[in-house]
């Protein structure tokens, strides 16, 4: 529990002005003095006014060395003085409720990924095929964990973690990754096509009817995300039922298809497991390997097209930068609070993307723990002068390679793609509805704190799936801002 404290700089400027003003008032209250008997006003009177005078005096003479007292950058106003005094009570306020309903217990996540871990090893290591057959597809047997769970910003509870699974190609089938021509703007899209003149659509037709299909106009065989997705959920299916049963003594399980076309996975847990009681859901996402630990997986739009993940340089990323921060630094702790700052203000968008950027262009001591508010205020600047301007970009895809370090590798198709602006598909008008309410949302922070209707949707509203950052990752855009109002 915080305790008060008497802050001395806002105290006795404040009693100064209170006592003077009394005296004041106690002045002009006396101004006009009874006359005595013999019409003559009393002298003791004037006498008090001169040492009333005195006191004024002296009060403004302590007020002046005091304030000249103050070292170069603490001479302050008074007003500037209450201000502070109102950043403290912001600051307080922030931890409070971060305390109370941001900050994970790490007993319960530890439990809660230790399970979806064991859970997600025996499905990928059953699905695994050593030697994939040239009529399909198959687990390739690891799996990389995303998402904020991992990366130790989730806010909430441990009710949601992302899984990619990678896939393996049946022998002999190479495929050509290309930008799609018709994408502009945006995170880019790609395609996987059949090399031209190819044989082994013809010599394999079991796999091109089951996963390929044929664009006229581009003369080549496409792999289709649709296709991989049913298979994948297929696929899921079987292994799930070779090893459901020493999993269900403990919890319930089902599989479901997600309109994303991802996998769901549902853990019921039953009344007695263990101290965690928590409904969890594990999006498994199929993914084909692009190179250099990036990953291709299916686009939501329905198309033959592929979008590229991260993982693995998202994780590189904020290692490289964990190490560089101080010891006692707030970098999580701001972007758990600006979560919640969104969810409390009932728009949905990118923070993470704006954290990153500003995690790489601020000096390491600025995140110390004493920064909190200030770093809070840096974030909600940011993305609101990005809302405002109508871009953001994409921190791996947006050309500002002088913000990663040196050692940061990306795969050369994606070092050649057109820099992507992230707002580029959304109105002027919705990224400037979305900029008033944060900044309405953080002016009356102190009442949605108490209201707490982040739980009632937005009247008259519809969302649009948005992949902001490195990775994409579903979880982590649910959670750390793969939505915005449109």
């Amino acid at each position: 529990m915080s305790t008060y404290t008497l802050n001395l700089r806002v105290f006795w400027p404040l009693l100064t002005c209170v006592l003077a003003a009394l005296l004041l008032l106690h002045h002009l209250a006396l101004r006009s003095p009874t006359p005595k008997a013999d019409g003559c006003p009393d002298q003791d009177l004037n006498s008090v006014s001169v040492v009333k005078y005195v006191v004024v005096l002296a009060l403004c003479s302590f007020l002046l060395r005091y304030c000249a007292s103050l070292p170069g950058d603490g001479k302050r106003s008074l007003g500037k003085a209450l201000s502070e005094g109102h950043g403290r009570a912001r600051r307080e306020l922030l931890e409070e409720h971060y305390e109370k309903q941001v900050r994970l217990s790490p007993h319960v996540l530890g439990h809660s990924k230790a399970h979806v871990a064991k859970l997600v090893s025996e499905l990928v290591r059953v699905g695994r095929v050593d030697v994939p057959p040239e009529s399909s597809l198959a687990f390739r047997g690891d799996y990389v964990q995303l998402g904020s769970s991992y990366e130790e910003h989730k806010v909430g509870t441990p009710d949601c973690f992302d899984i990619l699974v990678p896939l393996r190609l049946p022998r002999g089938l190479k495929l050509d990754t290309a930008i799609h021509a018709k994408q502009q703007g945006g995170p880019p899209l790609y395609t996987l096509d059949t090399p031209r003149r190819s044989q082994w659509t013809r010599s394999h037709r079991t796999f091109a009817e089951g996963f390929l299909r044929l664009h006229v106009t581009a003369g080549v065989h496409r792999l289709s995300p649709d296709c991989v997705s049913r298979w994948f959920y297929s696929a899921a299916q079987r292994c799930l039922t070779a090893i459901r049963y020493p999993f269900e003594q403990r919890c319930s399980l089902s599989l479901s298809l997600c309109e994303e076309q991802h996998v769901k996975l549902h853990l019921m847990p039953h009344s007695d497991y263990v101290c965690c009681h928590i409904s969890m859901a594990v999006r498994l996402i199929p993914a084909l390997p692009l190179g250099d630990h990036a990953f291709l997986v299916p686009a939501s739009d329905g198309q033959d097209l592929w979008t590229v993940y991260f993982p693995k340089q998202e994780q590189r990323l904020l290692g490289w930068l964990k190490g560089k921060l101080p010891p006692s630094s707030c970098h999580l702790k701001a972007l758990q609070l600006l979560k919640e700052v969104r969810d409390l203000g009932g728009q949905t968008l990118d923070n993470e993307t704006a954290w990153l950027r500003l995690l790489l262009a601020t000096p390491a001591e600025a995140w110390e723990e004493r920064h909190l508010v200030a770093r809070l205020e840096d974030l909600l600047r940011s993305l609101r002068e990005s809302l405002q301007g109508c871009t953001l970009k994409h921190l791996f895809l947006g050309g500002d390679t002088g913000l990663l370090p040196e050692s940061f590798i990306l795969p050369k198709l994606v070092k050649e793609s057109v820099p992507s602006n992230l707002w580029e598909s959304f109105s002027q008008t919705s990224l400037e509805l979305v900029s008033a309410r944060l900044v309405y949302t953080w002016a009356h922070l102190h009442r949605l704190i108490r209201l707490d209707l982040r739980d009632a949707p937005p009247l008259g509203t519809t969302t649009h799936y948005l992949s902001a950052s490195g990775s994409g990752t579903l979880c982590d855009r649910l959670d750390a801002g793969g939505w915005l109002m449109k």
